[in-house]
C-alpha cells in the first residue's frame, strides 16, 4: 500500500529594511530583532512546518541584496518557496517597506501575516488593504501556531475556523473583524530558547535576550504599557549559557524595558553570570535598559558590574522639568543629574536617550525658545558626564497617548505628506510649540549631538593608541592599565564614529525630499484647521 508523503510547509518572517540611514543602522547590521526569532522558533517546532527569518538590515556578507534596499525576495522565493510570509512591524518607519513586500508576495500567491507594535486600532484597516491577509494583535507565539494550523487544514479560511483564533484581525465582506484579545503570555518555559540559526544570512555579534515583558510606567510617548510578566532568572541565565556554548556569543543586549525589576531575582541572576564567567574564563559585555532610580541600590549595581554589565541605556528624555511632566515622567532634572553620577562612579558606560522638542502639556504655559532648550540639553549632558547620547525628535507613534493628544489638537502632519517612513525620530512630525518651527527643532537635535560627537576624536583615538605602551610600563598592574586605557579609547572611538554617523545622515537628508513634503504638510494642516 502506497504511503503519501505530506509536503512540509514554510513560514518566512521578514524584518523590513530601514527606509534610510539612521542612528540604528550601524547596530542593526550586527544584531537582529528578538520577536521574529521567537515566533519562528515556535513555528519550527510545529509538525510539518519549517521557519526562517530574513532580516533585511542584516544580510551578512553574502545575502541576496536587491539593487535598491533590502533583500531580493523573488530570488529567495524561487530558491525556497514559502507558503506563508509574516512581516515584523515593530518599527513604524519600516511599514512602507513592509507593505511593498506584502504586495509583492501577494502577487506570488503567498498568504501574508503582519504583527508588531505599529498595528494599533487605527492602522489595522490600512494593513488589511495593503497586502496583508491577517494581522496578529499582541504577542505572537501562540497565535501564529493556531493560525498556521487553520491555514494548513482543509477548513482553512472558513469564517468559523478563523474566528475561533484569539488575537487576530482580518477582512470579512470588506469589514474589519477583530477576534477577542488573547491573554498575555505568562508561562515562558513552555517555549524553546530563540533559535538564531533561523536568521538566514545574518552575521549576529550582539544577541538580544529577555526575561521580563511589559513596563509598569505610563510614559505618554511609549507603546509599551502593560503589567510586567517575568520568566525565571534561571531561564535567562540558561539562555545566555546556551548562546555561549552553541554560538560562541559574548555580547548581549537584554531587551527588557526596565532591567532590575524583581530585585532579588536580578541580583541572583547577576551572581550566576559572574560565577559562570569565572568558571569558563571569559568576560561578557552586556547592555541593559534601566531606570535612574536603581542608582539608589548599591548592592544591585555592584552585582551588575560583576556580571559583566558594562553599558546601561537610560531614558533621560529631557532636562526640562516642564517636558518631563508632560511625558508623565515622575522625576526632575536635578534628581536625574545626581542619580546618573552614581552610575558613572560605579564604572558603567552610560548611554543617554533624549527627546528634543517635546510638546508641552495643555495646562503648561511655558513656551521655551529653541535656543534655550538647546542650552539646557548641552549643560545637562556636560554636567552628567554621559558617555554617549542619542537625541531624537518626538514620535507620535500609533496607539500612544501622545498621538491621541496631538491629533485632538490638530497638530499631526497628514500621512499623505509626511508618511510612516519618517517616523524614526529624525524628522519633525507635528506642529511644534510656538515660537519654534519644525526646521528649528530638527537642526537643534543635530546641534546637541555634534557637541558630543566631533571629528577631533579621530586624533584622540590615534593619541590613545600611541600612549598605550607608555601607560602599561608606568603601571605595575596590567589589568588596571588595560581597563583605564580601553575605556578612554572606546569613548573616543565611539564619539568619532558618531561624528561619521551624523555626517552620513545629514548628507542623505540633503539629498532627500523631506523639506518639500514638510511644506505641503503645513499647507494641508492649516487648510484642515480653517473653517469652511
Amino acid at each position: 500500500m502506497a504511503t503519501s508523503i505530506r509536503k512540509r510547509r514554510r513560514l518566512r518572517i521578514v524584518v523590513p529594511a530601514f527606509p534610510a540611514f539612521n542612528i540604528y543602522s550601524r547596530i542593526a547590521c550586527r544584531t537582529t530583532a528578538l520577536g521574529p526569532v521567537r515566533v519562528a522558533t515556535a513555528v519550527n517546532e510545529l509538525a510539518g512546518w519549517d521557519a526562517e527569518v530574513i532580516d533585511e538590515n542584516n544580510l551578512g556578507r553574502y545575502g541576496p541584496r536587491s539593487e535598491s534596499d533590502g533583500a531580493e525576495h523573488e530570488l529567495i522565493q524561487r530558491e525556497r518557496p514559502a507558503d506563508v510570509v509574516g512581516f515584523y512591524g515593530g518599527l513604524t518607519s519600516t511599514v512602507p517597506r513592509l507593505y511593498e513586500l506584502a504586495r509583492q508576495y501577494k502577487r506570488m500567491g503567498v498568504t501574508t501575516i503582519a504583527g508588531g507594535q505599529h498595528f494599533a486600532g487605527e492602522n489595522i484597516l490600512e494593513a488589511l488593504t495593503s497586502g496583508i491577509d491577517y494581522v496578529v494583535l499582541g504577542e505572537g507565539e501562540e497565535t501564529i501556531e493556531e493560525l498556521l494550523h487553520v491555514l494548513s487544514g482543509d477548513n482553512s479560511r472558513t469564517p468559523t475556523a478563523v474566528a475561533a483564533i484569539q488575537g487576530i484581525a482580518y477582512l470579512q465582506d470588506g469589514q474589519v473583524v477583530c477576534t477577542p484579545q488573547r491573554e498575555p503570555l505568562t508561562d515562558f518555559d513552555k517555549f524553546p530558547f530563540p533559535d538564531f540559526s533561523l536568521v538566514r544570512y545574518a552575521k549576529i555579534r550582539v544577541y538580544p535576550v529577555e526575561r521580563i515583558r511589559g513596563c509598569p510606567m505610563h510614559c505618554e510617548f511609549c507603546t509599551v504599557k502593560s503589567t510586567p510578566r517575568a520568566a525565571s532568572a534561571q531561564r535567562l541565565f540558561d539562555n545566555i549559557r546556551f548562546l555561549v556554548e552553541t554560538r560562541d556569543a559574548s555580547r548581549f543586549f537584554v531587551v527588557d524595558d526596565l532591567f532590575g525589576q524583581q530585585r532579588e531575582d536580578t541580583i541572583w541572576l547577576c551572581r550566576m553570570l559572574r560565577d559562570y564567567q569565572e568558571a569558563i574564563g571569559r568576560q561578557f559585555s552586556i547592555t541593559v535598559q534601566i531606570r535612574l532610580d536603581k542608582a539608589n541600590d548599591p548592592e544591585l549595581l555592584a552585582a551588575m558590574r560583576l556580571a559583566g554589565i558594562r553599558h546601561v541605556a537610560i531614558g533621560f528624555e529631557s532636562p526640562i522639568d516642564e517636558e518631563l511632566k508632560a511625558m508623565h515622567k515622575h522625576i526632575n532634572s536635578e534628581k536625574m543629574l545626581s542619580l546618573v553620577k552614581v552610575f558613572r562612579k560605579q564604572g558603567f558606560w552610560v548611554h543617554g536617550m533624549f527627546i528634543f522638542g517635546y510638546p508641552s502639556a495643555a495646562d503648561t504655559q511655558a513656551r521655551i525658545p529653541v535656543a534655550e532648550r538647546v542650552k539646557r540639553f548641552r549643560r545637562f549632558i556636560r554636567k552628567s558626564g554621559i558617555d554617549s547620547v542619542q537625541v531624537l525628535l518626538p514620535v507620535p507613534l500609533p496607539g500612544t497617548e501622545l498621538r491621541r493628544r496631538l491629533k485632538e489638537q490638530g497638530r499631526v502632519y497628514p500621512l499623505e505628506d509626511v508618511g510612516w517612513q519618517y517616523y524614526d525620530g529624525n524628522f519633525p512630525l507635528f506642529e511644534p510649540d510656538a515660537p519654534a518651527t519644525a526646521e528649528e527643532l530638527q537642526r537643534a537635535g543635530r546641534r546637541i549631538m555634534t557637541r558630543v560627537y566631533r571629528f577631533r576624536y579621530a586624533l584622540l583615538v590615534a593619541a590613545s593608541i600611541l600612549s598605550f605602551p607608555v601607560l602599561l610600563f608606568s603601571l605595575h598592574r596590567l589589568k588596571t592599565g588595560w581597563n583605564r586605557w580601553y575605556r578612554r579609547w572606546e569613548i573616543r572611538l565611539i564619539r568619532f564614529g558618531g561624528w561619521i554617523t551624523i555626517r552620513k545622515w545629514t548628507s542623505d537628508f540633503r539629498k532627500g525630499d523631506f523639506l518639500p513634503q514638510l511644506e505641503k504638510a503645513r499647507i494641508h494642516l492649516n487648510a484642515a484647521r480653517t473653517p469652511g
